[in-house]
């Protein structure tokens, strides 16, 4: 006889290594972009519903999704190359605007402050 055990099954385990370099870069850029659009704080965090806006690391992710844009161009499908370009370019236009308007919300502070 055997002893019970319990334990109920878990997720069955994944080996990401055994993936080629170019299918890894791209599941990258997919997991870099889910974090920049949570550091613009256009996306809730997640496994919680708050937002949080961080805009060095969404710079970051975003620039990193950039460099492996170039990596992936021509490895994967004309398709998903002009999908990517396209989500690199709204990260990159929500980037500039919210930066621009954080910038316009801490000068309106400023001077605020320095009337007083």
């Amino acid at each position: 006889m055997q002893p019970e055990n319990n334990q109920k099954p878990g997720p069955e385990l994944f080996d990401i290594t055994t993936l080629d370099t170019y299918v890894l870069l791209n599941l990258f850029v997919s997991i870099l972009a889910t974090k920049a659009w949570q550091h613009l704080g256009l996306r809730t965090i997640s496994g919680s519903n708050t937002v949080k806006q961080d805009l060095v690391q969404a710079r970051v992710s975003i620039d990193c999704i950039s460099f492996l844009i170039v990596q992936l161009k021509n490895k994967i499908p004309v398709e998903d190359s002009k999908r990517q370009q396209n989500l690199l370019a709204d990260l990159q236009m929500n980037f500039a605007r919210i930066a621009s308007e954080t910038t316009d919300t801490k000068e309106t502070k400023t001077t605020s402050n320095d009337k007083l």
